[in-house]
């Protein structure tokens, strides 16, 4: 079979879990199907430290690898990328292989290397949700999306952070080599199959800030206690004890987020959880997290999740077999 070259670029201070969990994926799937030669490109060839401190051996410098024929490129990210970023030499290398390869690929805020090699432009993409902001100010041209784990857009495809590289792989994989050798490529390394690329990276506690005050932690506890009872503004202020208008103001400046999204998104987070724990209706599931009917659910999910909540149910159901 021919095997598939796969070269993951690293530097100073990148992120080890970026490379070992990708590369873990396309290794054993590469000894189930012979499918893939994985290398390991840095500036220069020879040691280069992750951010954590440990010790790994690059095998080619980008005077050493010809930057043609390169079937999947991968930029991985770190707190040394915005170093990276300048130098030229790589970059220069990068935007080489990149132009050449059959897709191109990062993970986190490895991203800000494909962008800054002209190999992302008017794509939209993913990065770790603490570097959003920055990617969008730096390369406005980019469509900057930093709420799925993942996103293909064309040959380019983009993941959030650390473990999200892992989901990244195996949807990957499975484009090459089909969903049984993705399958036992996440039994062997006890993954999750396929956690769908739409899926959020953040949680509730994440997305949102802690409020500062106690009466808009009040609020917010009532919120989380209970999502499906009524939490109107009027219902809000009286916990809080303010005026209505009082406690908009308040907890959309604490929160970052109005009362009302806030409560939205609080309730499709129960749901979804809902949704693959148990065995009830979506029908009933709207009612229980405060929707009042499946069609209110709907709209919701589609939304913030991005599918259905049966589709939803039908992913996650799958995946927990695969767990």
């Amino acid at each position: 079979m021919h095997q598939r070259r796969i070269v993951f670029v690293v530097f100073n201070g990148f992120q080890a879990l970026d490379l070992v969990g990708p590369h873990e994926v396309f290794h054993h799937a590469g000894t189930l199907s012979g499918g893939y030669d994985c290398q390991v490109l840095a500036p220069t060839a020879g040691p280069v430290r992750p951010s954590s401190g440990l010790s790994l051996h690059a095998g080619y410098g980008v005077g050493d690898l010809d930057p043609g024929g390169i079937d999947t490129l991968v930029a991985v990210g770190g707190k040394g990328v915005d170093d990276a970023v300048r130098d030229g030499a790589l970059v220069e290398w990068l935007a080489a292989a990149g132009a050449s390869a059959r897709r191109v690929a990062s993970v986190c805020s490895g991203v800000f290397l494909l962008a800054a090699a002209g190999l992302v432009e008017r794509r939209r993409v993913t990065t770790h949700w603490s570097r959003a902001g920055q990617l969008a100010r730096e390369f406005p041209a980019l469509r900057v999306d930093c709420d799925p784990i993942f996103i293909r857009d064309g040959r380019v495809w983009t993941s959030a952070g650390v473990t999200a590289g892992m989901d990244l792989a195996l949807a990957l994989v499975e484009d090459d080599l089909g969903r049984d050798i993705a399958h036992a490529v996440a039994q062997e390394l006890v993954l999750f199959l396929r956690r769908p690329g739409g899926q959020s990276q953040f949680s509730v506690p994440l997305w949102s800030r802690q409020p500062s005050s106690d009466p808009i932690r009040a609020a917010v506890s009532a919120i989380h206690a209970d999502p499906g009872a009524r939490h109107g503004i009027a219902d809000l202020a009286a916990r809080a004890g303010l005026s209505p208008r009082h406690v908009q103001r308040r907890f959309t400046a604490e929160i970052g987020t109005p009362p009302a999204a806030y409560v939205e998104r609080v309730r499709v987070e129960a749901a979804r959880r809902a949704l693959v724990d148990g065995e009830d209706s979506v029908e009933a599931i709207a009612h229980r997290c405060g929707f009042g009917t499946a069609e209110t659910l709907r709209r919701s999910f589609h939304r913030q999740v991005g599918v259905a909540p049966s589709e939803y149910r039908d992913r996650f159901r799958a995946t927990k077999e695969y767990a």
